[in-house]
């Protein structure tokens, strides 16, 4: 997946296409409601995904819900297309799981 940063344009048409994710500066995050030890779950999931494709996220854990910030840290933290590939994985996985949307 390509890791050359996105334009602004690029960025709001991407972000049109992920419902529930913000641009937070030069990361996406989306936050999804689910008790601790199904985030645990979730998290091992997305976590198995990610070290196959080879891109993270910054995920914060809490006992209702999973916080998910995406970035590309070795195109100097900018957006790319890998990180709203990786943004719809998680979104998939997330909904496997039951997770669902939450307001922060």
């Amino acid at each position: 997946m390509g890791k050359d940063p996105l334009s602004d344009g690029e960025i709001a048409a991407k972000l049109a296409e992920l419902p529930g994710w913000a641009r937070e500066g030069d990361t996406i995050t989306r936050t999804f409601g689910i008790r601790y030890h199904g985030g645990v779950a979730l998290i091992v999931n997305v976590a198995d995904v990610e070290r196959l494709i080879g891109h993270h996220a910054d995920i914060d854990l809490r006992w209702d819900h999973v916080r998910f910030g995406i970035t590309t840290h070795d195109a100097g933290h900018r957006l790319t297309a890998a990180d709203f590939d990786l943004a719809a994985r998680i979104d998939r996985i997330a909904a496997a799981h039951q997770a669902q949307s939450h307001n922060t």
